[in-house]
């Protein structure tokens, strides 16, 4: 699964290396020259967080001598990653738990967030020869939410309080993936007992749906996602850790790095910054307030001082 690469993604992450690429370092005041002579491309997933992670990078990098530059047109995880096995994509930023369960076929993830990412970091290498840099402090795993208002109402604050509802009151909007995933709504149910109160809906629409209350009182969300503070939602606490950890790091091969150990120098600027916090704010300037994600990162890296 993980070698294979469709000759229409190939198509697509070649082409739009040529089209879907921002102008590289335009805007990076000068930090230093210790990435000179490094150029290449920064790869992302499909989405807004991802795209604010490459434009981070590739203005931070810039900023310290490289000449890299962002493609944001790729689709799917498999193919982002792929594009970086094949030497397509400089790096890019992965989650544990999708190198875990997706990458390295393991089914059970492992509990603590820096057990976790020693655990894909330690394998990763050795299996694949791909690094995992400092990880951010970020969590974009799987979570239930609720309105704040309802959630004050409720008195609920953890997903073990849901469960202590009654039973008409325990309503769920979930997507259909996570219906059915070895880390979805199964095995949650049965940890906690919930009541099996299930709307599926798409996974944008979950949002503004938990919001009104209309299809549940407890949408899944992604925790990172910026219309948590949008929509004024509350994530509530998964106490029993049963969620594995998705925590953001910047991945490239250990190749790339032995020729340019700065890279996780630079790396380790930014990482620590990015809490969960953080994410769901650039994350909401992009989803809810139509921001350009290349500003988003831009303006978040001057007013840190990183650029």
């Amino acid at each position: 699964m993980k070698k294979t690469w469709s000759a229409l993604a190939l198509v697509a992450a070649s082409g739009l290396a040529l089209t879907g690429c921002s102008g590289g370092g335009a805007a990076s005041g000068s930090q230093g020259d210790e990435l000179e002579g490094l150029t290449g491309v920064i790869g992302a997933k499909d989405f807004a967080e991802q795209y604010v992670l490459a434009y981070i990078t590739t203005e931070l990098f810039n900023a310290h001598g490289a000449d890299v530059e962002a493609n944001i047109e790729l689709v799917g995880s498999t193919n982002v990653r792929q594009a970086l096995e094949n030497d397509q994509f400089l790096g890019y930023w992965e989650y544990t738990g999708t190198g875990w369960i997706t990458y390295l076929g393991e089914t059970e993830p492992v509990q603590g967030a820096e057990e976790q990412y020693q655990a894909v970091a330690e394998a990763d290498l050795d299996e694949n020869g791909i690094a995992w840099l400092e990880p951010a402090p970020l969590n974009n795993t799987y979570a239930f939410a609720a309105l704040t208002e309802t959630a004050e109402e409720l008195g609920v604050t953890t997903l073990s309080d849901v469960a202590a509802l009654p039973e008409d009151q325990q309503t769920f909007c979930i997507e259909s993936e996570f219906s059915t995933r070895d880390d979805g709504w199964p095995g949650l149910r049965d940890t906690y007992g919930f009541a099996d109160n299930t709307a599926m809906l798409d996974t944008g629409v979950i949002y503004t749906a938990t919001a009104a209350g209309d299809d549940c009182t407890f949408g899944e969300v992604f925790e990172t996602d910026g219309r948590i503070p949008g929509l004024g939602l509350t994530v509530l606490e998964d106490d029993l850790e049963f969620f594995p950890n998705y925590q953001g790091s910047f991945t490239l091969k250990q190749t790339t790095l032995d020729e340019y150990p700065a890279i996780a120098d630079v790396i380790g600027l930014v990482a620590p910054l990015l809490t969960t916090e953080v994410m769901q704010q650039l994350n909401s300037q992009v989803d809810v307030e139509g921001e350009d994600p290349q500003d988003v990162a831009i303006d978040w890296l001057t007013e840190q001082g990183l650029i």
